[in-house]
């Protein structure tokens, strides 16, 4: 868990969220990165749609309370982090990228001033959802110049 570090950030830069019940609370005090849409499979699975993610730096994420936070590993390089009380999806970790951590969007409270700027694995969308065109999309993962840092 990481701890409350001092902050020069004013109240304006702060980006507050949690899970359904609350007992998973958060801020991140650094920039978050646009919303991707991702359509895999196993995002489409444990988001229970497509995952809306945005991403911030490791060290500008802390928690205010995490006493429900479990983590499950998927994969040995991928992971993901929800609320054991009330089941919210909130985060998802590569362990290739540790610097930042991916954080699905809807858990983050408004305002956010953030926008949906790509859909990526857009070919793996299910067929009941049909893509929104004003939003630019990739076949595969992130392009590899957003890979490397997650946050940007």
């Amino acid at each position: 868990m990481n701890k409350r570090k001092n902050s020069n950030q004013t109240a304006g830069n702060i980006t507050t969220g949690s899970c359904a019940c609350g007992n998973v609370r958060f801020q991140i005090t650094g920039e978050l990165r646009d919303v991707v849409n991702c359509h895999c499979d196993p995002c489409r699975r444990w988001t229970g749609h497509f995952m809306a993610g945005t991403s911030a730096q490791i060290e500008n994420f802390f928690f205010e309370s995490d006493s429900t936070l479990t983590w499950w590993e998927r994969t040995k390089e991928v992971k993901y982090g929800f609320c054991s009380n009330c089941g919210s999806s909130l985060f998802w970790e590569d362990r290739g990228r540790t610097e930042s951590r991916a954080i699905t969007a809807g858990v983050l409270d408004p305002p956010t001033g953030l926008k949906t700027v790509l859909n990526i694995f857009s070919n793996l969308a299910s067929d009941y959802h049909h893509l929104d065109e004003a939003i630019k999309t990739t076949l595969g993962d992130l392009p590899e110049d957003k890979k490397a840092d997650r946050s940007n």
